[in-house]
């Protein structure tokens, strides 16, 4: 009796993260496997990068769906940018879900905490100099972007999704608003339209390798599905600004901690 209320009260917890982390990650246009990966890496000590990977990947992409549907209401996924940069994306997906297996979990600490500190330290940086930005006011059918730069970008995105499990929003997002130009509400959804159809690849990857402890996958999926629909519904009332800010201060303090805890600087 004990450690079936135990498991309901652990299956509450897992919905309830997934619940923030689903809302967050639909604000920042990124998933929330930047959140899921550092959780898992400190609760389930016995698990494989390979293992913590899969699962959050598997969260990140129940989460995409669930996104995408309320933003494809909304009417900014810009389709013609999201379906070539998903096809680009497939092969790094395959490829990072193999290497994966290839990291220890102190390794992987720092490696990944490294990454997510070059990305708040780029988009914070970003954010300071430019402030709001006047392109937030074009409609889709005004977007010009570089198809090209956008397919090579989300080649690599494909590959750090997967080898991360964070779906890549990371990255996507930074590149659309500052490489190509897209508003930040338009990139943000139209990043997770991406991350619906691109880590599909990688999810079938892991689950072929064994990677995915559906166990805990599917509480946390429960709560960023219904998650997803509040955080697409909290970003109609946010400054772009604000999103970019809580985008930046969110990933830096993880970062921080994951480098400290992996001792590779000491």
């Amino acid at each position: 009796m004990e450690s079936l209320i135990l498991s309901v009260y652990g299956a509450i917890e897992f919905i309830l993260l997934g619940i923030f982390v689903g809302a967050f990650g639909t604000i920042i246009g990124a998933g929330g496997g930047f959140i899921f990966v550092p959780v898992f890496l400190y609760v389930f000590t016995d698990w494989t990068p390979g293992m913590i990977v899969g699962t959050s990947l598997a969260i990140v992409m129940f989460n995409a769906i669930s996104g995408s549907i309320a933003y494809v209401r909304q009417k900014k996924v810009l389709y013609s940018a999201a379906i070539w940069f998903t096809l680009s994306s497939i092969p790094g997906s395959y490829l990072g879900a193999i290497a994966s297996d290839y990291f220890d979990v102190l390794g992987f600490k720092f490696w990944f905490g490294l990454f997510l500190l070059t990305m708040s330290t780029f988009i914070g940086y970003k954010n300071y100099k430019k402030g709001e930005r006047k392109q937030e006011s074009l409609q889709l059918t005004e977007i010009e972007y570089s198809k090209w730069i956008g397919c090579v970008i989300s080649v690599g995105v494909g590959f750090i999704s997967s080898v991360f499990g964070i779906g890549g929003g990371l990255i996507h997002v930074a590149a659309l608003v500052y490489l190509l130009s897209f508003p930040t509400h338009v990139a943000t959804a139209t990043s997770h339209f991406i991350l619906a159809l691109s880590t599909v690849s990688g999810v079938v990857t892991h689950q072929y390798l064994g990677h995915i402890e559906w166990a805990v996958a599917i509480f946390c999926i429960i709560g960023v599905v219904m998650g997803a629909q509040i955080g697409a519904a909290i970003s109609k009332r946010l400054r772009a600004r604000s999103i970019l800010l809580l985008f930046s201060s969110g990933i830096g303090l993880l970062a921080l901690q994951l480098i400290y805890s992996s001792g590779k600087l000491f």
